[in-house]
């Protein structure tokens, strides 16, 4: 909304400074300036307004240490979040941008569909909340949804080489003569074609780029079938995996301040043809507006540790951390960076494996031997480190410590290439 009255000043009167918000560097600073500063602002009064409505956490007695003092604790907290990321957005991103609406949809949707589930929870005292089928309906639809874009929208497309897209047999949209700058200054004229191709990049090779619609020997039907099942798996499971590492104080929120960081790079690099170009990897016009949403939600994040940090004043629920990991998995495909999702959210995915392989040999040896044996002493995996002794601050902060090596090993695969 900002965005569109400054450039109207700028354009029509040339109001001093009103250029500025057509810098993107100048955007994202202010994002995570307004959108911290509102989540610090927003805190105290929710989390009261929490409190007297006596919406508090219920926790289940796992044996597990500092686990009483918990009771009660207002949850539903991710609301918090949510207007720290939907607010600052809607003012100062550019609301027509395909990739922001797909992003602010997102954000509404599971946030909605997380609030349901602590919905039921706190109000209709139903310790299991939604159904979990419900849950995958609602992040299968947000799948197709964006699948469905990412495949039909005209606005959606990347930039290539002419040659390459006439050797490759591209669907060529349109093609341009361009001066693509150089870090030297001196600009070159290039050829090229923008092509809506489900083109990705892919990590550790040099110009590594697969296209989905080779899937199924080239039919368009079918492998854009199978590429709307990826990107609901990489949904639900990053998603999910959000979910299940919500479960000590400050955790998720510093790995998910931590992941939009780096998120925000990858948004910056690939939206700027210069760095785009030098590294090698896709140029994806108009994605550059995407670091505004990153830095929107890094704000949020951060914000919300400060009252979400041990000990807790409030929990974020279901509410902020089906959306935090639907968000984040959204970003990574929405930049062509879906194939770095393992290493990007590697404490996601450590933390469904546990659950899993928990799961899966208890059942095993149950059938086995009539009696269930574990792997671990309790899953998701900071429970195990917790059953071990470990004080939840330690744990939480050696999660964040891996969460940022995982950064910038993903972040590195740019220039490994």
């Amino acid at each position: 909304m900002l965005y569109y009255i400054f450039d109207f000043l700028e354009q029509k009167y040339e109001s001093p400074g009103a250029e500025l918000f057509q810098f993107l560097s100048f955007r994202a600073g202010l994002a995570i300036i307004l959108s911290l500063g509102l989540v610090l602002l927003l805190g105290n009064p929710i989390i009261n307004l929490l409190r007297k409505k006596l919406i508090g956490e219920t926790v289940r007695e796992l044996g597990l240490e500092g686990q009483k003092i918990k009771q009660g604790t207002p949850t539903m907290g991710g609301l918090i979040i949510i207007g720290g990321i939907l607010i600052p957005s809607l003012l100062i991103n550019k609301l027509d941008n395909i990739y922001i609406i797909m992003l602010l949809v997102t954000t509404a949707w599971m946030a909605l569909i997380g609030f349901a589930d602590d919905y039921i929870k706190v109000f209709k005292k139903n310790k299991d909340g939604l159904k979990g089928r419900f849950k995958i309906i609602g992040q299968v639809m947000l799948g197709i949804f964006i699948g469905v874009i990412m495949m039909k929208s005209h606005d959606v497309q990347v930039r290539v080489p002419i040659m390459e897209a006439k050797d490759n047999n591209y669907n060529i949209v349109k093609e341009a003569m361009i001066d693509v700058p150089t870090i030297s200054g001196k600009p070159i004229i290039k050829r090229v074609a923008y092509t809506d191709e489900l083109l990705t990049n892919v990590p550790f090779i040099k110009k590594g780029e697969f296209n989905y619609r080779s899937l199924a020997g080239g039919n368009r039907l079918w492998s854009g079938l199978l590429y709307t099942i990826l990107i609901i798996l990489i949904i639900v499971s990053v998603s999910n995996g959000s979910n299940l590492t919500d479960g000590l104080d400050g955790l998720l929120a510093g790995c998910a301040a931590i992941i939009g960081a780096a998120v925000g790079i990858f948004a910056y690099v690939s939206g700027n043809a210069i760095t785009a170009d030098y590294l090698g990897i896709l140029f994806i016009p108009d994605v550059g507006e995407v670091l505004v949403f990153a830095a929107c939600f890094l704000g949020a994040c951060i914000g919300f540790l400060w009252f979400n940090a041990f000990p807790a004043k409030v929990f974020m629920g279901d509410t902020g951390s089906l959306a935090i990991g639907s968000i984040i998995a959204v970003l990574a495909i929405i930049l062509r960076k879906e194939l770095l999702v393992p290493i990007l959210c590697g404490i996601f995915l450590v933390e469904n494996l546990s659950v899993v392989l928990q799961v899966s040999y208890f059942k095993y040896t149950k059938r086995k031997t009539g009696e269930g044996k574990r792997i671990f002493l309790m899953s998701p995996l900071h429970h195990h480190y917790q059953k071990k002794g470990m004080h939840e601050v330690t744990i939480v902060t050696r999660f964040w410590i891996v969460c940022i090596f995982l950064a910038i090993l993903a972040i590195i695969t740019l220039k490994v290439r």
